[in-house]
């Protein structure tokens, strides 16, 4: 069964996020100044309950599901939650997000547990710059971790990097010339308006997509379209001889809210219909007062018909407020 919002749009992918921790402190993730306001672990949904739900968005008409966090590989038990939803009937696609910290050792247990597609957060190639937007010395880690990844053979695997004006956008040409000789999707990102902890306002790290687009020498992007259906909101590209793709997710410059397909569920069972929705649909407190799986199933039909038309980030002034800082939205 498929499910189609009130615009025509099929939805039929989940990203679940299952913690809102994260072993990184990376700048336009975290609320300025204050630290992070993390979920108390009562409110945090089990894997049991998770998988319930995932079962329900399935027969929904929900067929791909994406892992997320915070960073989903902090939480125990990660990789056995994996493998019980490769299980689920009618599940065609699981993927799963990660700041590759923890990859090298967890790749080979993600791979076996059914993971196929890899997304992993880098936002330089520099070693005291990844340890100053991240707030860790940890991109060796990062780096192992996805050659282990390679190795083991996830495909695709997408390197996102969130281009700042100041801050690493001297890197571009750089990390795009990585897809050369690798088979990587490398995505730069335009910086979105969440609050940001570098004290800096948007406006002034802001780069629109396509600025990033002119760093790159030669990038040939007559044919930009997405490649295939993994490649999500980004636009493709590639380098002259290159074996791997450029990718562009430009949420402001260029609205691709027509063709969304996703819902979000949060680390303690609340629907998100948009990235930047101001409001959450409840599935955790029917959840544990008993609800039967087809009321769930529903409440996920029914949260789709709620999906809005699009985002207001193109609107002046427009600056994303939420109760979650990004870290706990899942991305």
């Amino acid at each position: 069964m498929n499910l189609v919002d009130s615009y025509g749009r099929k939805v039929d992918y989940l990203r679940i996020s299952i913690t809102d921790t994260c072993n990184l402190n990376c700048t336009y993730c975290s609320p300025p100044f204050s630290g992070r306001a993390h979920l108390q672990r009562a409110e945090i949904l089990s894997y049991e309950e998770l998988t319930i739900l995932a079962e329900s968005a399935v027969a929904a008409g929900i067929s791909k599901i994406r892992i997320t966090g915070g960073e989903p590989l902090v939480r125990r038990g990660a990789v056995d939650f994996c493998r019980m939803l490769s299980g689920i009937d009618g599940l065609a696609d699981l993927s799963l997000t990660t700041n590759g910290i923890r990859l090298a050792e967890l790749a080979g247990p993600l791979f076996d547990a059914g993971v196929r597609r890899l997304n992993v957060s880098l936002d330089t190639l520099r070693r005291d710059r990844f340890a100053t937007i991240t707030g860790r010395d940890g991109l060796d880690r990062v780096l192992a971790g996805i050659g282990r990844a390679e190795a083991i053979g996830f495909d695709p695997i997408k390197i996102n990097t969130v281009v700042m004006r100041g801050v690493n956008h001297d890197e571009v040409a750089e990390l795009a010339g990585w897809t050369c000789k690798k088979p990587y999707q490398v995505r730069f990102i335009e910086l979105m308006p969440f609050q940001n902890g570098t004290g800096t306002p948007h406006r002034e790290l802001y780069m629109p997509i396509r600025e990033i687009m002119s760093l790159i020498p030669g990038i040939n992007c007559s044919r930009i379209g997405q490649a295939d259906t993994s490649s999500g909101p980004a636009r493709l590209c590639v380098l002259p001889g290159a074996i791997g793709k450029v990718g562009f997710i430009a949420p402001l410059s260029w609205h691709f809210c027509g063709s969304c397909n996703r819902l979000r569920l949060t680390a303690d069972g609340k629907i998100r219909t948009c990235l930047f929705s101001q409001t959450e649909i409840d599935l955790k407190t029917p959840l544990r007062n008993g609800a039967a799986k087809k009321e769930l199933i529903d409440i996920f039909r029914d949260a789709v018909q709620t999906k809005s038309q699009g985002h207001r980030l193109n609107e002046n002034a427009f600056q994303c407020s939420s109760k979650r800082g990004m870290y706990a939205i899942g991305g």
